[in-house]
């Protein structure tokens, strides 16, 4: 219920603030239900935008504001005229996507099934003019073919959505995608889902679960919540979780816990969206990740474990889609942490929730899903989450290090010592 000013200002921030455009770079608008569209400004400092700096072009063209409309205006209209179900365009330059746009490459979202289900495929638009009538015929072309998300050769990418919402999780999995392949081709061969398993991913349905009332709520349970959140928020900021992927929980009791739900951008959640699972019931009224019975599996098999995380971090999924050998004996921290991992086939958290939760032991707190995610267990919320940032971290270093030299790892007498001293 935002006005389109406002949403225009909240979306270029998170853009801003997450490193996906400059301070004159990309420009996003909205077509409003009588014809107008709300665009940014042009030549306005996108790091500190307010609503007063969006621009009204009027149906008859007129031109309402303080300043003139992005130079890239003809795109936007053109394209509003030609896809009459796209509401909403994100413009910008995001690195990881320009580096596709200058070899003239398009990003591979059949990597990981949430871009694919996403993004879909991807156009290319041919080079022409910024703000020129012939680059907006350009890309207008190509959204007419059918396409939701086109890269510009040499420029960066547009995308189109039912609302601006829509329009930027597309636009950020994209993003995501761009940065995982990039990363991923710096150890290995990518190897991407198969038709047979996108569909896999995209017939796969939600929990239906019996539901229930809560009548009261402990002070243990709103604790959690809001530690939750905090966490949540934190993982979305430091980009180990995308606004539509990324699954908390955390157990209260016996066959009780909270997990954040299904379909809900994770940069907003609060503490009144997640869910309480009971005895196997939803809290009425709410819908849960689709991960919930894994995460009820492993509770259920192993007492110890009091948090797990489903996270999708762009450099430990290097190694879900290349197939490489990941090695946690990096640093003491990275082996304490880490120690080995489970390696499992993509759809097993879905369609074999029992048999992945057996996997999970002391000395395998943690799992890489081919082409899908990692899964991080913990004797606490915190344990968890440190866990699931020293995986990432350890991943960036080790594909970092194949730029510098040979990866010489810690030996096996080195690590029996680290076990002997750390009780492992």
């Amino acid at each position: 219920m935002l006005h389109p000013a406002e949403q225009l200002v909240n979306i270029m921030q998170r853009i801003y603030n997450y490193g996906m455009t400059t301070t004159s770079g990309g420009n996003l608008s909205i077509l409003d239900d009588n014809g107008d569209i709300w665009i940014t400004p042009g030549g306005i400092d996108k790091g500190s935008l307010t609503t007063k700096d969006i621009v009204k072009v009027k149906k008859d063209g007129t031109i309402e504001g303080i300043h003139k409309p992005s130079v890239e205006l003809p795109f936007h209209q053109l394209i509003y005229q030609k896809r009459k179900d796209i509401k909403a365009i994100v413009h910008a330059h995001p690195p990881a996507l320009v580096s596709f746009s200058i070899v003239r490459k398009k990003p591979d979202t059949r990597l990981i099934p949430v871009a694919h289900l996403m993004c879909g495929e991807i156009g290319m638009a041919a080079y022409d003019v910024p703000g020129s009538k012939e680059l907006g015929e350009k890309i207008a072309d190509v959204f007419e073919q059918g396409y939701d998300c086109v890269m510009l050769e040499n420029h960066g990418v547009v995308v189109g959505g039912e609302d601006i919402i829509k329009a930027f999780m597309a636009f950020e999995t994209l993003d995501f995608c761009a940065r995982l392949e990039i990363r991923a081709s710096q150890i290995g061969q990518t190897y991407p889902l198969s038709a047979k398993y996108l569909e896999i991913a995209r017939t796969k349905q939600d929990v239906i679960l019996g539901t229930f009332a809560p009548y009261k709520h402990s002070s243990e349970e709103k604790f959690a919540r809001s530690q939750m959140c905090k966490l949540i928020h934190r993982a979305y900021q430091q980009q180990l979780f995308t606004s539509t992927q990324g699954t908390f929980s955390v157990k209260l009791d016996d066959d009780c816990f909270l997990i954040t739900p299904y379909n809900k951008d994770r940069k907003y959640l609060d503490v009144d969206d997640l869910v309480l699972i009971k005895n196997g019931q939803a809290e009425a009224g709410k819908n849960p990740s689709r991960s919930v019975l894994l995460h009820r599996a492993i509770y259920k098999k192993h007492p110890e474990i009091n948090s797990v995380i489903i996270a999708h971090p762009p450099n430990i999924l290097a190694f879900a889609v290349t197939k490489k050998q990941f090695d946690s004996r990096i640093i003491p921290e990275s082996y304490i942490m880490l120690r080995n991992v489970n390696i499992l086939p993509f759809g097993s958290t879905f369609m074999q929730p029992e048999l992945v939760a057996d996997t999970f032991c002391p000395g395998k707190p943690w799992a890489i899903v081919e082409n899908d995610c990692i899964i991080v267990t913990g004797n606490s919320l915190l344990n968890a989450f440190d866990r699931l940032e020293v995986a990432e971290y350890s991943a960036k270093a080790v594909i970092d290090s194949g730029i510098i030299g040979d990866f010489a790892k810690i030996s096996d007498e080195q690590v029996k010592q680290l076990e002997k001293a750390f009780n492992l």
